[in-house]
């Protein structure tokens, strides 16, 4: 059984992930200033930081009613159950970090002396030693499950997409006060020390079936590049790379597949997507309209051809019928909405590749306008569909 705690983890961040947590785009070479405040954060952490690692194994594991329940207490996270269910998960790791709050005051120190530049780079130190910490924590748990026969799934945290953060004071609970260190819940649900993370590793004793899974091999979503156990390359930075193929930026990408876009899987591979548009009229003072795309996708062998596409207005929307296109003709107009279907039967990754007119107008008026739309909601699925491992 896992049962530790470790007091004097390992912190060497790498310089990439540093600096990606900077903000600096891949292959960037900082400045003199900013190379000598990453070098003093990081010397000021070795020196001041307390980090600590602590993780337990729960073999009491059980999906019931759409949750994920560990020793009892029920979590709703669709993507956690689903990665549990397909890989057949039969027990779970309990893991807990914390890169310390000595580096959080001390930040807070420096901005109260108006020290901003030293603030962030200490700042975004501490957040580099958290992330590294779940990521040396998670190698750890892969070389034990190796011995064992076993797998271990990706982690997945309160907080993360599709898992409400209120429901960490739940989580923090089964550590049973037997954390190295300080950690509890606010009000909101998040940490304090803010340098934190819970998360819960799945284990799986069907390590053959988990790696035909996409989304569950651990070793895409692990920047610990030198694990002995690495069976596939890390995947989570081609995000990053990705983002400059896509006409908006990933930040924008994310919160539209977080709100805006519904992904359901099938039995068969096949994905159908239902996204949500919301725009206004051009004319009559701007009147706000919404309408619903719905798109079905083919399975992961084949690329995700786009085998149907629709556009309409969402139930009870009124706001299309002010369109001026609509007002001088709007059977027509609707018509060739609901026969447009671009890139129809071509792999979803092509859309990446559709060179279209940019035209922001939230109107359904002109061809221009609908190809905008159809680009974004191709996007934001594409995007959606990498960051659950399914590209």
């Amino acid at each position: 059984m896992i049962d530790f705690a470790d007091t004097s983890p390992d912190i060497q961040v790498a310089e990439a992930e540093y600096l990606r947590l900077l903000g600096y785009p891949a292959g960037h070479v900082p400045g003199d200033r900013a190379r000598e405040l990453a070098a003093w954060a990081r010397e000021w952490y070795t020196r001041g930081g307390r980090p600590w690692a602590y993780a337990r194994e729960i073999p009491a594991v059980e999906l019931k009613n759409g949750a994920v329940r560990i020793e009892g207490a029920a979590f709703h996270s669709e993507r956690l159950r689903r990665s549990f269910e397909e890989s057949e998960a039969h027990a779970a790791v309990l893991a807990a970090v914390s890169a310390g709050p000595e580096a959080e005051q001390e930040a807070q120190r420096l901005w109260n002396e108006e020290k901003p530049d030293e603030y962030f780079f200490l700042e975004t130190y501490a957040s580099a030693v958290t992330e590294h910490l779940i990521t040396m924590l998670g190698a750890r748990l892969c070389g034990w499950a190796e011995r064992q026969g076993a797998a271990i799934l990706p982690h997945y945290s309160p907080g993360y997409t599709g898992w409400d953060v209120s429901e960490q004071p739940r989580l923090l609970a089964l550590a049973d006060g037997k954390l190295p260190g300080a950690l509890e819940t606010l009000d909101s649900g998040a940490l304090r020390p803010k340098k934190s993370q819970l998360a819960v590793f799945g284990i799986t004793s069907d390590a053959h079936s988990l790696y035909r899974l996409t989304a569950g091999v651990p070793c895409v979503n692990c920047s610990f590049q030198p694990c002995q156990y690495r069976r596939a390359p890390y995947g989570r930075g081609t995000v990053a790379e990705l983002a400059a193929s896509y006409t908006v930026n990933a930040k924008a990408l994310e919160r539209w597949a977080a709100q805006r876009l519904r992904l359901e899987r099938g039995s068969d591979g096949a994905i159908e997507a239902r996204f949500r548009y919301d725009g206004t009229t051009c004319i009559n003072e701007g009147r706000p309209l919404a309408f619903d795309y719905t798109v079905k996708l083919g399975p992961r062998d084949e690329g995700f051809p786009l085998l149907e596409q629709h556009c309409a207005p969402a139930p009870g929307d009124t706001g299309h019928c002010a369109m001026c296109q609509y007002i001088a003709d709007g059977e027509a107009l609707m018509n060739t909405i609901e026969q447009e279907k671009p890139l129809a039967g071509r792999p979803i990754a092509d859309a990446l590749e559709w060179r279209r007119p940019s035209s922001p107008a939230g109107c359904y008026c002109d061809a221009a306008s609908r190809d905008h739309k159809w680009g974004l909601v191709l996007e934001t699925i594409h995007f959606a569909l990498h960051r659950d491992g399914d590209l």
